[in-house]
C-alpha cells in the first residue's frame, strides 16, 4: 500500500463520467491493497441495491442493504480470511449507494477514515455524473418505466438531503409508474422550502402538468418570491395552459431551520403530520383552491411550530385516501400507525416503512392512484 495515495477527487474529475467505478476500483486496489471492489447503488424502490462492477447475484448480500439503510460503515470477516468493509456512498444527505471491499487485514481506524473520504470522494462524482451518462440511472432500473414516470423521475431535486440541522426524504410509488403526484425542495441558508403534488388526470397528460407547475414555482423561487408568490405563479401558468380544466393540488411549506418556524400555503389535498415524542398529530390547515382552478387566484400563509425532535411526514391523497377493495381510508388509522413503527429509523428509512404499509395494505390489488410520502427530521 503505497504511504502517499493519489487524491481520488482529482482522479475521478479527469475521466469520462461513465468510467468513475472503474477509476474508484483501480485506485484502491493499487494504493489500498484492496483485492475484490464491487459499488451497488440504489434501485428505483430503494428496496434492493444494483452492482456496477460486477454480478448482479452480489446485490443479494444483507451487509450491503444494513450499510445503505444505517449509513455506517460495516466490516465482518471473509471466508478466506480477508476483511470485507462496506462504506455508505452519501452526498449531502443523498444516499447513492455502498462501496464494498475486500482488505487483507481488518483496517485500522485511521485507515478506515481514509477509506470513507475516498467514499465522499466517489459518491459526489457519482451525484454529479448523472446528468452525463445513462449508466448509473439504467443500472437502478429492473424494468422499462413508463413515459410519464420517466419525467416525473428527472423532475425529482433527489431522494434526501440533510445536514446537522435536518434530513428529508421523499418516496414515489409505483417507482414505474408514478404520474402526477410529485415533490421538490431546496436548500438556502437557514430556509428549507418542500413542495408535495398531487397533479390531476393520469399518465402524461398528469405528468406534464405537474412539470409545468413545478417549473412555474422554481422559476418563482429561484427569482426570490416567497411561497404564496410561488403558488401564485404556478396557478396562473397551469390556468393559463388549461383554462381552469386541471388543476394541481400543492401543498407548500418553508421551514426555517434556526428557529423551527413553518410557513405553508395549503392548496388542495396533501396532508401534513407531526410525530413528537409517541404521539402523531395532524396539521390543521385551511385549504386553499388548487393550482389552477381560477384565474388570477391568491393565496395566504398560515403557520405552525416544529420543536426540537420532531419529524413532519407529508402525504399525497395516493397515501391518505387510499381506499382499496372498498376498506376504510389508509389514512384513517393504518399511516398513523406507519409512521409510529418509524421511530427509531431515519427519515430516508421512514418512507420506505410507511410505503411498504401503503403496499400491504392494498394486500396485492392494483393501487388506484400514484402516492407520495415526504418525511422531514428537525435535529435541532
Amino acid at each position: 500500500m503505497s504511504d502517499r495515495p493519489a487524491p481520488l477527487g482529482a482522479l475521478l474529475r479527469a475521466v469520462p463520467p461513465d468510467r468513475l467505478p472503474e477509476v474508484a476500483a483501480d485506485h484502491l486496489r493499487r494504493h489500498y491493497g484492496a483485492d475484490r471492489v464491487e459499488i451497488f447503488i440504489p434501485d428505483l424502490t430503494l428496496s434492493a441495491v444494483r452492482p456496477l462492477l460486477g454480478d448482479e447475484a452480489t446485490a443479494t448480500e444483507p451487509a450491503v442493504l444494513r450499510c445503505f439503510g444505517s449509513q455506517r460503515p460495516d466490516t465482518q470477516a471473509t471466508a478466506t480470511g480477508e476483511t470485507r468493509l462496506h462504506l455508505p456512498l452519501n452526498c449531502w444527505g443523498e444516499r447513492v449507494g455502498v462501496l464494498r471491499l475486500d482488505l487483507p487485514h481488518r483496517p485500522e481506524p485511521e485507515l478506515t477514515e481514509q477509506l470513507a473520504a475516498n467514499a465522499d470522494e466517489l459518491a459526489i462524482a457519482i451525484r454529479a455524473a448523472g446528468d452525463n451518462t445513462d449508466r448509473y440511472r439504467r443500472a437502478q432500473r429492473r424494468s422499462r418505466l413508463t413515459m410519464a414516470a420517466e419525467l416525473q423521475w428527472d423532475l425529482l431535486p433527489g431522494r434526501s438531503l440533510g445536514d446537522e440541522r435536518f434530513l428529508v426524504a421523499g418516496q414515489l410509488e409505483p417507482a414505474y409508474d408514478v404520474r402526477g403526484d410529485h415533490f421538490d425542495w431546496s436548500l438556502d441558508d437557514d430556509r428549507l422550502t418542500v413542495t408535495v403534488l398531487n397533479g390531476s388526470g393520469d399518465g402524461m397528460g398528469a405528468a406534464l402538468l405537474t412539470s409545468l407547475t413545478v417549473n412555474a414555482m422554481r422559476n418563482a423561487r429561484r427569482c426570490g418570491a416567497d411561497i404564496v408568490e410561488q403558488a401564485e405563479l404556478a396557478s396562473d401558468a397551469v390556468h393559463g395552459r388549461h383554462g381552469g380544466a386541471a388543476h394541481v393540488a400543492t401543498l407548500l411549506l418553508e421551514i426555517d431551520l434556526i428557529g423551527g418556524g413553518v410557513s405553508a400555503v395549503d392548496a388542495g389535498s396533501p396532508r401534513c403530520m407531526i410525530a413528537r415524542g409517541g404521539e402523531v398529530t395532524a396539521v390543521e390547515l385551511e385549504q386553499q383552491l388548487p393550482l389552477g382552478m381560477f384565474a388570477e387566484a391568491r393565496y395566504e400563509i398560515q403557520r405552525f411550530t416544529l420543536e426540537p425532535g420532531d419529524r413532519m411526514l407529508v402525504v399525497s391523497d395516493g397515501v391518505h385516501g387510499a381506499i382499496p377493495g372498498k376498506r376504510a381510508a389508509f389514512g384513517e388509522f393504518a399511516l398513523l400507525s406507519a409512521l409510529r413503527r418509524t421511530r427509531l429509523q431515519p427519515a430516508t428509512e421512514a418512507v420506505g416503512t410507511v410505503m411498504r404499509s401503503l403496499r400491504d395494505y392494498h394486500a396485492g390489488a392494483e393501487p388506484e392512484d400514484d402516492a407520495v410520502t415526504v418525511c422531514l427530521d428537525w435535529r435541532r
